[in-house]
């Protein structure tokens, strides 16, 4: 595994941090994994929690989402990255936003490479394999109990270092 980089999880907005969402996504999703740029940005993203995983230098090496209807996605590391814990940080940090809105439970649509990266964080598959993208995809799920306040952190609206879940 490669070392642990120094990593700060950051509340991101789509009006205020749009450039690094995106560098990020465009990085891991466009370039590296072919997706067309048109099925990328969507009319989510305004309206979504976002979190950015940023360095020491403030340079943004992560990213995910918590839509509005309990789904996480766009999660993405930059390649670098992978395997420092920084997405499961990001993955984390998402879950407690969602616990602080209330949700018992989230789901996502992870590609059937990422199976295992999901099932240890505690998600679960359900249903069959299907195509988004042009990418297999399974729905996954994790319920989430709910907790106060104090026990899961102000409302999300400070930095948090990357060992803070």
């Amino acid at each position: 595994m490669p070392a642990r980089p120094e990593i700060v999880l950051h509340p991101a907005t789509w009006a205020d941090d749009r450039d690094a969402l995106q560098a990020v996504r465009r990085s891991v999703f466009i370039d590296e994994q072919a997706i067309p740029e048109s099925e990328e940005w969507d009319d989510v993203d305004p309206v979504a929690r976002h979190v950015l995983a940023l360095t020491a230098n403030r340079d943004a090496v992560g990213t995910g989402r918590l839509e509005p209807t309990g789904k996480i996605g766009r999660v993405a590391v930059l390649k670098q990255y992978r395997g420092t814990g920084v997405g499961g940080a990001i993955v984390g940090y998402l879950v407690n936003q969602a616990t602080e809105l209330g949700f018992t439970k989230v789901y996502l649509h992870a590609q059937t490479a990422a199976l295992a990266f999901y099932e240890r964080l505690g998600f679960r598959a359900e249903g069959p394999v299907f195509d988004e993208v042009g990418i297999p995809h399974v729905r996954m799920t994790l319920g989430i109990e709910q907790r106060n306040e104090h026990e899961a952190g102000r409302h999300g609206h400070e930095e948090h270092p990357l060992d803070a879940r």
